[in-house]
């Protein structure tokens, strides 16, 4: 009877002083010094089974929300690029989960979350949102009160991920301001690893703002013809290389109703490159190779080159120089030079091995919209208009197949150069037409 009474006891969890004394009158062998201590539990386990199950599923559900801390996260961004990804949307996320919690609770994981998503918004090189994103650390609590602080590195995980918004910063190029300074020595004060950062770029920065004398913009051309020009002019090495636009893209329909569309052609020549070029041998052909990659940072655009065979030996003819263009004021290409007899040690070794390369001449260069011997030949019928010996010489196209998409791999294996020098590696000749034709060629 006792036990049972018990038992009924533990299941309902209703354990109170008047109970001892009961179960003693019913047993004179379970005093209070056998009866076992006894749990004081809260009154939420004296409720109904009912009341239980409910409990638990609320546990149940809480456990689940726990580790989705930073899916809900991006759950935010997700539902704020439903609208319009762009710098209000990113604002208004930010404003949001400010205006959530007081204390600003799992602050660091929103922080991160938002790091991986500026790019997406727009944001990544606006400063503005990066001194927004540090006003989500709350204020004047990591900062410490003594060097015993100072030296364990105060609250680490917070130190590293505002180290982290500013390492982002710096990859972006972005150079912190005064607000941002105000903020980190309110978040983490003077003496900290944000701070020290901080320091860092706004040293390092000024000296390397204007390292590269030929920048690259941002935000690049849309337009291809444009993007193509400013391409072209930074690959040639001469100021006064003329770029000209030998075809426009435009789209045709014929009377049939077929829809034809006809690439861009931009092509680039200095004047030394058309000197050389009329004194090219006319029975050496000249080569069209490409495509060569280039990058603008995440944009790769591809060119391609009028080249001849390097001169061989034999036929080389050493031109004499003016006297009066040797000197360094009047040239840069032909500077004077002047043996001094300086007095060196015993030791000194000056002499070093050179491999000497031999390259052959460079005519012209030129970015199109499609990469087939079509497209080519119209850039070589527009050089010729400035270049007449080029209706004499042999123009051969050796066009890299791993940038085309109309060649597939079964056109190389039928070609008949593949299969004489199966040893080898060769170069993929797509055509080889000599047109000796005195008008313009096609």
């Amino acid at each position: 009877m006792a036990r049972r009474f018990l038992l009924q006891i533990y299941h309902t969890g209703c354990i109170t002083s008047t109970v001892i004394p009961a179960v003693a009158r019913l047993d004179p062998r379970l005093s209070y010094g056998h009866v076992p201590r006894l749990i004081h539990c809260s009154s939420v386990f004296c409720k109904s089974k009912s009341d239980n199950t409910n409990l638990q599923e609320i546990i149940e559900l809480e456990s689940e929300k726990k580790p989705k801390s930073l899916v809900t996260h991006d759950e935010l961004f997700e539902r704020a690029a439903r609208d319009a990804k762009c710098k209000a949307s990113f604002n208004r996320v930010l404003e949001t989960f400010n205006k959530k919690d007081i204390r600003r609770r799992g602050h660091v994981e929103f922080i991160y979350a938002a790091l991986k998503k500026m790019p997406e918004f727009g944001v990544e090189r606006d400063i503005t949102v990066y001194n927004k994103l540090l006003d989500v650390f709350p204020k004047e609590v990591f900062v410490p009160r003594n060097f015993i602080q100072r030296m364990f590195n105060h609250y680490p995980r917070q130190q590293e991920c505002g180290v982290q918004v500013l390492e982002q910063m710096e990859n972006y190029g972005i150079m912190p301001n005064m607000e941002t300074k105000v903020l980190l020595v309110q978040i983490f004060g003077e003496k900290s690893h944000p701070m020290r950062k901080y320091q860092r770029i706004m040293y390092w920065f000024p000296k390397f703002k204007n390292v590269n004398p030929f920048p690259v913009p941002h935000d690049l051309l849309q337009d291809p013809v444009d993007l193509a020009r400013f391409s072209l002019t930074r690959i040639a090495n001469d100021l006064d290389a003329k770029i000209t636009v030998h075809q426009f893209p435009s789209t045709h329909i014929t009377e049939a109703g077929e829809e034809i569309s006809q690439p861009y052609v931009v092509g680039i020549q200095s004047p030394e490159q058309r000197n050389l070029l009329a004194k090219h041998n006319p029975n050496r052909p000249v080569f069209v190779e490409g495509p060569f990659p280039l990058w603008l940072r995440k944009t790769c655009v591809h060119y391609y080159l009028l080249r001849a065979d390097p001169i061989p030996p034999e036929e080389q003819v050493e031109e004499e120089l003016d006297p009066e263009l040797t000197g360094p004021e009047q040239s840069f290409f032909f500077p004077q030079y002047i043996n001094l007899d300086l007095k060196k040690d015993l030791g000194d070794d000056d002499s070093f091995d050179v491999d000497e390369v031999v390259e052959g001449a460079v005519y012209a260069m030129c970015m199109t919209g499609q990469s087939d011997q079509a497209t080519l030949a119209q850039w070589i019928s527009g050089l010729q208009e400035n270049n007449p010996v080029l209706g004499k010489v042999p123009t051969v196209f050796r066009l890299d197949s791993g940038f085309r998409e109309l060649q597939k791999v079964e056109d190389i294996r039928h070609d008949p150069g593949h299969d004489q020098h199966p040893g080898a590696k060769q170069e993929h000749i797509i055509e080889e037409k000599v047109l000796h034709s005195q008008g313009m060629k096609r």
